[in-house]
Order: structure tokens, then sequence, then C-alpha cells
């Protein structure tokens, strides 16, 4: 089976090709750079390396968020583009489970921490077993307090990965009961080979969808959204 990962979830702008349990070609940009600049030139770059033909894609897995709103919307229009143009299903990863699955293999607990704004972040709780990532509690968006009281009821040890590390550091050293570290460089931010792999096993769970079907997953309501629900609501008084 051969996948086409994308992730603009974060600052990160990465694009995969894995074909069964070879990883073709993978680029990954950590920069300031918009999405809409970089996503299809890197897939270009990628296919001219690899030769690869589009058409022979079996699916496109796409990290459905939540995420950055402005990066969301660019990484599933790509996707639903490609997927539309070439026939091809979609196939929604939860970008705080393809996050997790970096680091594979791990005996510890993983927890992906995501700077979601206004003291929250995007996370989720994991571990692997078996080879099989295990979700023990579903991406949210919580306070770092809040995911770090679910973490010490654990009593076990724990891995942080994500770009709110090092917005949090100082407050997960003041919260933490258990002990922690931080995962390294290569494995701490979005890749889309964690995606496209992952992406394949949910394909065999009969979780994809149609390019027409698929949207992202904000995980909750945009700043103009929430601007103008509380405006509603003042309205209302």
């Amino acid at each position: 089976m051969k996948v086409l990962g994308i992730d603009s979830s974060g600052l990160v702008a990465s694009v995969a090709v894995v074909e069964d349990d070879i990883l073709l070609a993978e680029y990954t940009v950590n920069y300031k750079k918009t999405h809409s600049q970089t996503l299809l030139p890197m897939l270009k770059e990628i296919g001219d390396m690899i030769n690869l033909d589009l058409n022979s894609l079996d699916a496109i897995a796409i990290a459905a968020g939540p995420g950055s709103f402005t990066g969301l919307r660019i990484g599933s229009a790509t996707a639903k583009g490609l997927g539309l143009a070439l026939d091809k299903p979609i196939i929604p990863v939860p970008t705080v489970d393809g996050l997790a699955y970096d680091l594979w293999g791990t005996d510890k607990i993983v927890c992906p921490i995501m700077d979601a704004r206004r003291n929250q972040v995007y996370t989720g709780i994991y571990e692997f077993c078996d080879g099989k990532l295990q979700i023990l509690e579903n991406q949210m968006a919580v306070s770092v307090t809040e995911i770090a009281e679910k973490l010490n009821a654990l009593g076990r040890e724990v891995i942080f990965l994500g770009d709110g590390v090092p917005v949090y550091r100082k407050t997960l050293a003041e919260v933490i009961k258990i002990p922690y570290s931080f995962a390294p460089a290569h494995m701490n931010r979005q890749r889309a080979s964690a995606v496209a792999v992952l992406g394949a096993q949910y394909y065999v769970q009969g979780r994809a969808e149609s390019a027409m079907e698929h949207k992202p997953d904000y995980l909750r309501l945009s700043q103009a959204e929430r601007e103008r629900k509380e405006r509603e609501e003042q309205n209302r008084a």
C-alpha cells in the first residue's frame, strides 16, 4: 500500500510517501513560512526525486486536527484537491495521535503537547502495547495543569513532545510529580511519515473517507467564532 502523508497542523510543514514498510521520501521543514507556499513545492520535489506517479497512490493521509486553524485549512484543501483530482480516499489522522506515533516502541507514557494559545494545549495520553498505539486519553484542549493531574494519577514515567514543550517547560517542572523527559529534536515535532504509517493502519480499520467528505477537526471554536458567540450571548442577556 502506498500512502501520501501530509501534516501542516503547526509550524512544521511535512510531506512523505510510505509504501508498505518502506519510507520512500520525506520532506520536513520547521520554519516560519506559509504552508500554502511550501506543501505543493515539497510534494513536487519528493515526487521528482522518487519518480512518483501520483496515480499510484492508494490513499492520502492528512493530519486532520487539532492545530493551527490556518495550517489545517491549507492541509485539508491540499489533500481534498489531490483526492478529488486523483479519485483517492482521504485518511484523517488525529494530529495528536500522529505526533505520539513519533515515539513508537517506547515503554513510557507518551504525552504530546501542542500550544493552543489561551493558556491551553492540544494534548492526549498514549502508550504502545505490542507495537500498537493505545489511546489512554483522546486528544483534547485543556490547561497544562489539567493534563498534569491526569498524568500524575497514572503514576508512570512520561515523555513529552510537541511545540508546547518550550512554552510550558517551566510550568511542567512545577506541576509534574512523576519521572518525565522530553523527546529529542529528531522526534519531537510533526512528521508526515508518522501520519502516513498510522494512516495506513486506520485505512485497514475502515477509517478512510472520500475527498468530498473530508473536513478538518478544529476541536474548538476559532477566535472569530468565539467572539461572535460571546456577542450573541451578550445581546441575549
